[in-house]
């Protein structure tokens, strides 16, 4: 990324946010974030701590931390201790929920590394998955009870996320049930990064509200760029193969946007489209037919109608540094699809 925020390695994160002190404050939040993480992961016995670490290990773009980061400076202190415990609390959770998903997804690879169910079996992954909770559990006992209420709050919405998408959208309308379903498993936990990093620095109410809406949204923004990359970018563009997604069998948002058209195009693909597709040829002439359609403008709709919210929550917060790096990380999302 030429423009706006530009991480790297979690050990070695630096960032242009279009001012200096913004920028030093956010890395030097960056590195306790890790340093936490790596202190309160490598705790307990070597053959668990081992497990635990395996993902931090590989790395990641520690985006929740970031936001958290970001949303703590509208408050009067920002970066303030709790407010790095809430962003490393959020990255524990993401990282157990990827444990779990793995395991559900039967997948070989994260983050360029082998998956721990891969790696060892299900059930490590799984139990390496609850350490992981039990350790942010840990860390928002020593913030405040309101934080432990908050985060019960999140555990359940990311379960009924997972939930819902497990048991399918059945009679109800699969375009909606799959916006409901990126809402509860992307959304909520950006959206509590925004929440804690916010009400940690001291931020008023009102403000505090605003960033979670905020971080819910981008959340939403962020998920759906990434179903419109994972169609229409080629691998060189994207890292990963198109098409990943129909191979899976998941519908994502615009092949759903694409199956609902009423054209020769929308009529082919939801005969072609009863499952997981297995052939390499019904991979390409499914990526064909969505392009043939109107799939991606319609998600590009909705990636917009998100955007505005974002536009809006920061009109709402006070200006500055923060805010506009806010508003450059949105920016760059849908750059990202052109």
């Amino acid at each position: 990324m030429t423009n706006g925020i530009s991480p790297s390695t979690p050990r070695d994160f630096t960032m242009e946010l279009g001012d200096a002190a913004l920028n030093a404050r956010i890395a030097a939040g960056m590195a306790q974030v890790e340093d936490l993480l790596y202190d309160r992961l490598s705790t307990g016995e070597d053959f668990v701590a081992d497990k635990v670490t395996h993902l931090v290990r590989a790395g990641g773009k520690r985006f929740r931390p970031l936001v958290a980061l970001l949303c703590s400076e509208f408050g009067a202190n920002p970066g303030a201790e709790n407010v790095v415990k809430g962003a490393a609390i959020t990255e524990m959770v993401h990282l157990a929920t990827l444990y779990h998903d793995d395991v559900m997804d039967e997948a070989a690879k994260r983050r360029g590394v082998e998956s721990a169910n891969h790696r060892w079996n299900n059930t490590v992954a799984i139990l390496a998955g609850d350490i992981l909770f039990a350790h942010a559990s840990r860390l928002m006992s020593e913030i405040d009870t309101d934080t432990v209420r908050h985060f019960a709050d999140t555990f359940g919405v990311l379960v009924t996320g997972q939930m819902r998408e497990t048991v399918g959208a059945g009679e109800a309308n699969p375009i909606e049930h799959y916006l409901k379903v990126i809402e509860e498993k992307t959304g909520v936990l950006i959206a509590s990064a925004a929440y804690l990093g916010s009400l940690h620095s001291g931020a008023s109410p009102d403000a505090v509200e605003r960033c979670e809406k905020l971080g819910a949204a981008i959340g939403m923004v962020f998920q759906i760029v990434d179903d419109i990359i994972d169609i229409f970018s080629t691998s060189s563009e994207s890292g990963k193969v198109p098409g990943t997604d129909l191979r899976e069998g998941v519908f994502t948002l615009p092949t759903l946007y694409a199956m609902h058209e009423d054209s020769p195009a929308g009529e082919e693909l939801r005969a072609l489209l009863t499952g997981p597709l297995t052939r390499d040829e019904d991979v390409a002439r499914a990526l064909e037919l969505i392009r043939n359609t109107n799939g991606r403008e319609r998600a590009l709709d909705d990636v917009h109608r998100y955007l505005a919210e974002i536009d809006d929550h920061l009109d709402h917060l006070p200006e500055g540094a923060a805010n506009r790096a806010l508003r450059e990380l949105s920016s760059y999302t849908i750059s990202r699809v052109g």
